[in-house]
């Protein structure tokens, strides 16, 4: 019979690990801003999600990161970051995901993501995600000193 080992075929199709699961949603989020695809970008935030920027004033509740990002989107080019490196946790009966990673950006140098998705209806949505630029220890000193200078100018943190 020929038939029977077809039967079989679903059973081979793999399904994705959560870490695997994690990683597409965050791969493809980061490849919308590449791609300018503000809706997709946008659609893979809850509602209630924030995005804190590299300068201490970037506190962005998703509304207001929408707006800010908007400019950007709408020429075309938003911006481009890519994950070298990514670690993946889980709590809540594994329908929260806490996640670090390295990520290589052209306009920025090496930066790191951090953030937080929870399983919702079957997808995952990211509700927090802080990005920052990571200071070799041996450049600390001078950047502290660079910071205390123009916080006493006048600058904002």
């Amino acid at each position: 019979m020929i038939f029977p080992p077809l039967l079989l075929i679903p059973a081979l199709v793999a399904t994705p690990t959560p870490e695997a699961a994690v990683a597409a949603v965050l791969d493809d989020w980061h490849l919308a801003a590449s791609q300018a695809d503000e809706a997709r970008y946008f659609g893979h935030m809850a509602e209630e999600a924030v995005f804190l920027g590299t300068d201490a004033t970037e506190r962005w509740p998703k509304p207001a990161f929408r707006t800010f990002a908007h400019p950007f989107f709408a020429r075309g080019k938003a911006w481009s970051f890519r994950a070298t490196r990514r670690k993946v946790a889980f709590a809540g009966k594994g329908a929260v995901a806490f996640f670090e990673e390295d990520l290589e950006t052209p306009n920025l140098g090496p930066c790191r993501g951090t953030g937080v998705l929870e399983l919702r209806g079957g997808e995952w949505k990211l509700l927090q995600y802080s990005l920052s630029v990571p200071i070799p220890n041996p450049l600390m000193e001078e950047v502290k000193e660079r910071i205390r200078t123009h916080l006493a100018k006048g600058g904002q943190p």
